[in-house]
């Protein structure tokens, strides 16, 4: 029997044992740690909404913390693994874990920093996370590059390669993905996932430390206890351009996955947790490109992309005749192959295992970066989801192979080119160029052709795809568009009627008003506007609404309404009536005061307060003595949970006057609310009753009239006047095994399953 350092192989029968556990328990320990580490972040999230409300600082921030933070966990990854022996490395990370057990658990909102304060939002929120949350996340953080540096340190069969290990950490992550909204959240309370992510941190600090005794004790043992000098040595020097190569190839699919999922969210279809199919398949191109199959599916792909890109480039010329699956398939197709196609290029470029530490740092790295590119540089320089069609151009050139091609064409060329199409997209985003829409598509489809055949030709495949690209873009400056802005929330853009009679804001495919402009003659519409859309008088909005004022004598005193849009429920104001409205986005302010574009804000209300602000918090700020209070936030098909809340409902119950009421706008397209809304209104001792608008109206393009779910709540049915009688209108009732939605629980699979009739 050898011994190497004092950490010998075990030789017979436990020498076979340890080779059959090291492997499982490795697997165990990554899995678990991603499944954690991805679990975290959404359950922290439903924790600070409530009292944080949905402002672009609480997102921001959140999304750069958790970034920056995952970052430093792969750089003390990297600093274990390269200034200490595995012996210290483990003794370490276990000690870290077992600090963050005693501190840091359960993870719950840290109220040490108090009230935010007026300025330096910012920094209050980073150390609100910092405190809750930040210890945690971190030591979890460091465990994905950490254990395969110790695994190829444990003298296993494979403990040359160990990147396949990765693909066990993206399908725990794939795991915690899908198991959140479909498993923890419908059945269990915030609380109490709090308390099993502590259980599964402790069960995760024991299997480190497992992972840890199995790869001390490897037989390989000489290897495993390198000095750190020594590591460092090990393995072929990385130069910058290696690194860099690295870094291009992680921010590209980070960010294309942040911009496939705005732009199918926002142009095709929002639909709640739709924002899990690229998530999956972002997770699930690690787990199949660094497997033992990678390779041969890399080259696969690689010849598919050019297919793959010419469909999307057809699709998105004719997005509105394509079927919906159609469209979400060819999207969802090319970013699949994208990102497979550069983890794959990753995996091909990963260094020998002495330098893997350094890898995922800079992969890290490249992920941090395309994330803060796609989520806020990005909405700050773009009015348009323009990073994606620039992301789809960045694709084409992450394909190997391009670099020698440019060499071969000559890069003075190429430089030339490149200056031409810049000036093309500054031309484009000032708003002066518009394509024929006749010549764009014949165009665009036979840059389609071009792209197909240009497998073998990367640098023709990408000269295509920007043509096709800009095209696109220019194709899309319609006369029917009359602007279009961009904010931390949304793209806002204003449309008119083919005939230049009406517009109507637009969110995605959501209208958020609607308004008259000019008369059947031609001539602009001079007179007080009339309320559209979901709010059009003889709707059941409209009767919510007089039902109220009659309540209180034909004349409400003060109104609370949270949404604005483009400032159509203004239009329900009458003299002497006291209205306010709070709004979360700045642009959609600017846009309701714009008497350029519309006029029923500032002519039906002019001089009403605005509050910009996150509505709950907001509205709680606010004195009480409301007759009214309209939630109309609710007209997208995305739901902000925090509002339909048994506490929320409480504090708008608060905010009543006696005889006052609460109308919500809770029209969904894939969802039904009522069962959430009576639920919540029970806890805080209202009633509600809910319509469902069931009338034949003519084409919204003729009567700016849409059909709206809308529920209300009181105190007392009389305090609704005479819906509480009326057959239209219905009970709502909380669902017979639902539970109350709180500050602490919700189940957005209930109301989807309730719509789909399951």
């Amino acid at each position: 029997m050898s011994m190497s350092d004092g950490l010998g192989a075990v030789p017979g029968k436990l020498g076979a044992w340890r080779e059959r556990l090291v492997l499982p328990v490795f697997v165990v320990t990554i899995f678990l740690s991603a499944f954690l580490l991805f679990a975290v972040q959404p359950m922290f999230a439903k924790m600070v909404t409530p009292k944080l409300g949905g402002t672009p600082a609480v997102w921001s921030v959140a999304m750069v913390f958790f970034q920056a933070v995952l970052l430093a966990g792969y750089g003390f990854a990297h600093a274990l693994n390269r200034t200490l022996t595995p012996r210290q490395a483990v003794l370490t990370h276990v000690g870290v874990c077992a600090v963050v057990a005693l501190v840091g658990l359960p993870i719950a909102f840290d109220q040490t920093l108090g009230a935010p304060p007026s300025q330096g939002q910012a920094f209050w929120l980073i150390g609100v996370f910092a405190l809750s949350v930040g210890l945690p996340f971190f030591s979890v953080s460091a465990n994905g590059p950490l254990l395969q540096a110790w695994f190829s340190r444990s003298g296993h069969a494979h403990a040359g390669d160990p990147y396949f290990l990765y693909g066990a950490s993206n399908l725990g992550s794939f795991a915690a993905l899908l198991a959140y909204p479909f498993v923890i959240e419908p059945w269990l309370a915030l609380k109490t996932q709090s308390t099993l992510w502590g259980v599964g941190f402790v069960l995760l600090a024991v299997s480190i430390a497992a992972s840890g005794f199995v790869a001390m004790s490897g037989s390989a043992a000489a290897g495993a206890c390198l000095k750190p000098s020594q590591a460092r040595d090990a393995g072929a020097a990385i130069g910058w351009q290696k690194r860099a190569a690295w870094i291009a190839l992680a921010f590209v699919p980070s960010a294309l996955l942040v911009a496939v999922t705005a732009h199918i969210s926002t142009d095709i279809a929002t639909v709640p947790l739709l924002w899990v199919l690229p998530l999956a398949l972002f997770l699930l191109t690690f787990v199949l490109a660094f497997s033992s199959r990678g390779e041969r599916l890399h080259v696969k792909l690689l010849a598919l992309q050019p297919a793959v890109l010419a469909v999307l480039v057809a699709i998105v010329v004719l997005p509105r005749i394509a079927p919906l699956g159609v469209v979400l398939a060819a999207h969802l197709g090319f970013f699949f192959v994208s990102a497979m196609i550069c983890h794959g290029e990753l995996y091909r470029r990963r260094p020998q295992a002495s330098r893997l530490t350094e890898f995922y740092l800079y992969v890290s790295l490249g992920g941090v970066l395309g994330g803060v590119f796609a989520s806020l540089v990005a909405p700050a320089i773009f009015n348009d989801i323009l990073e994606y069609p620039l992301l789809i151009i960045a694709a084409a050139l992450a394909r190997p192979g391009l670099r020698a091609e440019v060499r071969r064409v000559g890069i003075a060329r190429v430089a030339i080119i490149a200056g031409a199409v810049a000036l093309a997209f500054v031309a484009l985003q000032a708003g002066r160029v518009v394509l024929p829409m006749l010549v764009g598509l014949g165009a665009l489809l036979v840059l389609a052709g071009t792209i197909v055949i240009s497998r073998e030709a990367p640098l023709r495949l990408v000269a295509a795809t920007v043509l096709a690209v800009l095209l696109q873009q220019l194709g899309m400056n319609g006369s029917e568009i009359v602007s279009r802005t961009r904010s931390f929330f949304a793209v806002h853009t204003v449309r008119q009627t083919e005939d230049g009679r009406a517009r109507y804001l637009v969110h995605g495919s959501t209208v958020h008003g609607a308004e008259w402009v000019r008369t059947a003659d031609g001539a602009p519409v001079k007179s007080r506007p009339e309320p559209a859309s979901y709010f059009y008088r003889g709707g059941p909005y409209a009767a919510a609404i007089e039902a109220a004022r009659q309540v209180h004598g034909g004349k409400l005193g003060r109104v609370a309404v949270v949404g604005l849009g483009m400032g159509s429920l203004a239009c329900h104001a009458r003299s002497g009536e006291g209205w306010e409205f709070f709004e979360i986005d700045p642009e959609v302010v600017r846009i309701a005061r714009d008497r350029s574009v519309f006029r029923s804000f500032t002519a039906c209300a002019p001089g009403a307060p605005v509050v910009l602000g996150d509505g709950r918090l907001t509205l709680a700020e606010a004195k009480p003595g409301y007759d009214l209070i309209i939630l109309d936030a609710f007209s997208s098909d995305a739901v902000p949970v925090h509002l339909l809340t048994a506490e929320a409902l409480a504090m708008y119950a608060a905010k009543l006057s006696p005889k006052g009421a609460i109308v919500f706008n809770i029209t969904n397209r894939h969802m039904l609310l009522d069962q959430v809304v009576a639920g919540a209104a029970g806890s805080a001792g209202l009633m509600a009753w809910h319509k469902r608008d069931q009338a034949v109206l003519p084409p919204f393009a003729a009567s700016l009239q849409a059909r709206a779910h809308v529920a209300i709540a009181a105190r007392r049915p009389e305090h609704v006047g005479r819906i509480s009688a009326d057959t239209s209108w219905s009970k709502a009732e909380a669902g017979p095994a639902g539970r109350v939605w709180t500050d602490d629980y919700s189940n957005i699979m209930d109301p989807v399953r309730r719509k789909l009739g399951w």
